[in-house]
């Protein structure tokens, strides 16, 4: 409820700003608009006689001297600010098209990758199935010569009969290490 007030009260404060703003400019111009009529204008035949211009004051002068300079700065920022923001237009199509490029090689690279990771599993599983089909003690004798996470990896994808019939061929303390490293997977996964 009070944010409810607080908005109403921040709606009604800027309206009543507007307002007086309002009533300043409508009395500024009235102003304005006194001194005009207040101020004798010479008669045309005067001026006629003259023959020439009224000259501008030292300081009118001075002041419109200042605005045209200011103008002329201002046109001059206001170029560079358009050169800049065609520059920066340039450099975005360019992102964006530098973009577009590395979602196409990123894609590409994740095919790859792809393609090689079945490729690497599938050689994975042909290798194990080699292994499965040696004689045990056979595959035994390579199993020992293995590091023991390389062949745990191996033996954890075998069926269970192929892998007990190697871990059988092993020397105690590979089959140990190999068991530990077996058993460390299933730990971490839990």
């Amino acid at each position: 409820m009070s944010r409810a007030r607080a908005r109403a009260r921040g709606t009604l404060t800027v309206i009543g700003a507007l307002l007086l703003a309002s009533a300043l400019v409508r009395l500024g111009d009235g102003i304005g608009q006194a001194l005009a009529r207040a101020t004798p204008e010479p008669p045309a035949a005067e001026a006629a006689q003259a023959g020439e211009a009224c000259p501008a004051p030292e300081d009118l002068r001075i002041l419109l001297d200042t605005l045209q300079e200011r103008e002329a700065r201002l046109a001059g920022r206001e170029a560079a600010l358009e050169d800049r923001m065609q520059a920066l237009a340039i450099a975005n199509e360019a992102a964006a098209a530098r973009l577009a490029e590395l979602a196409a090689a990123e894609d590409s690279l994740r095919r790859t990758l792809a393609i090689a990771e079945t490729a690497a599993e599938d050689d994975l599983a042909g290798l194990t199935r080699v292994y499965e089909t040696m004689k045990p003690k056979d595959a035994a004798a390579l199993f020992e010569r293995m590091d023991a996470r390389f062949a745990a990896g191996f033996l954890a994808r075998m069926r269970p009969e192929a892998g007990a019939g190697i871990m059988a061929g092993l020397s105690p303390e590979a089959a140990h290490a190999i068991s530990v490293v077996l058993a460390g997977r299933n730990a971490r996964t839990e």
